[in-house]
């Protein structure tokens, strides 16, 4: 086991990975080097980065982390990753995995007095991990993901499965073909002045991250992977839908709509066609509707994933204790 090594700049780490954590098929997007630098770069700039990667032979462990305060790690990521979690290099089995990740919790052990970790779907490794290291870790569950599982199916099966007041809703509505309903695999600058002008006339509050989604259009447009979907009502789009789409599953990152006009649920047609398109055309095996537990999600959904959150405290930090104590109390009543 080589000493875990610590980067503070994204640069410095993209070097050392000499492009193992650039696209490549099977690698997850919220796993690539570009996801990370473009999310610290567009949504935490005022806060350091921590990268610690840990190695075993050619098996790698890497960590990608914020120091948002003196002694404090945090997961780089935020409400646009529909998970965060250790990315591993070289295929290690699960014994390698728990020794590598038991040597970044030590190496963590030496500098921090806390660190919280979110959305993690298989929590249970770090977990260990941290606490054979020495850490007094505890994990709640703090909301989900909504996914479908294709399982073969064609638009028309799916469908028929869904709700009937979804389905109705559906038919309702889109009577005479109110909206004219398009998908972009390729942005330009006139979509995307599109989208943002439906944003600003959503019922959202201003998007801080607005920035960050046109890095991810871009980067996704150029790779062929962008589904940008809209609604529009006399040329005028009225309702715009950001997923992307490879390796067989689809992930829906962002929806907007114009509240104006709630009474032609232009939102919900254009999830219809996006959906339609996902499973007949892009073949995809598993759609993800990403983080949250909007009540809508579950009409067009098939299964809930629980995400977790670790809390873990370093008891030779007098800074750590009432914390610890407070988050003990609060995974025991809630």
């Amino acid at each position: 086991m080589l000493t875990p090594r610590e980067y503070q700049m994204l640069d410095e780490a993209r070097q050392a990975l000499a492009g193992r954590l650039d696209r490549a098929p099977g690698l997850a997007l919220f796993d690539r080097i570009d996801w990370f630098a473009a999310l610290h770069d567009r949504c935490f700039p005022d806060q350091p980065v921590r990268i610690v990667q840990a190695q075993e032979g050619d098996a790698q462990a890497w960590l990608f982390l914020l120091a948002p305060a003196p002694r404090r790690a945090s997961a780089l990521a935020n409400w646009y990753s529909f998970a965060w979690a250790p990315v591993f290099i070289g295929e290690p089995d699960a014994a390698t995995r728990q020794r590598l990740l038991e040597s970044l919790a030590r190496h963590l052990l030496a500098t921090s007095a806390q660190i919280d970790l979110y959305p993690l779907e298989d929590a249970a490794p770090l977990l260990a991990a941290l606490r054979r290291a020495g850490w007094f870790a505890v994990r709640r569950t703090m909301g989900g993901r909504h996914l479908l599982q294709v399982e073969g199916r064609s638009f028309a099966d799916y469908w028929a499965s869904r709700p009937g007041r979804l389905r109705n809703l559906v038919k309702r509505k889109g009577r005479g073909d109110p909206f004219a309903l398009s998908i972009a695999t390729r942005l330009t600058d006139g979509l995307w002045r599109d989208y943002v002008d439906v944003h600003d006339r959503s019922w959202k509050v201003a998007e801080p991250g607005l920035d960050f989604l046109r890095d991810l259009a871009e980067r996704e447009s150029a790779a062929g992977t962008l589904r940008l979907g809209f609604a529009r009502l006399d040329g005028r789009a009225v309702a715009a839908q950001l997923w992307t789409v490879e390796d067989g599953i689809a992930l829906i990152h962002k929806l907007s709509h114009d509240s104006a006009h709630d009474h032609g649920s232009p939102g919900t047609l254009l999830s219809h066609m996006m959906f339609r398109q996902a499973i007949d055309h892009d073949r995809v095996r598993m759609i993800d509707y990403g983080t949250g537990d909007n009540g809508y999600k579950t009409d067009w959904m098939d299964r809930r994933v629980p995400l977790h959150q670790i809390d873990a405290f370093n008891a030779r930090f007098a800074s750590a204790w009432l914390p610890a104590a407070r988050t003990a109390i609060s995974a025991l009543v809630g």
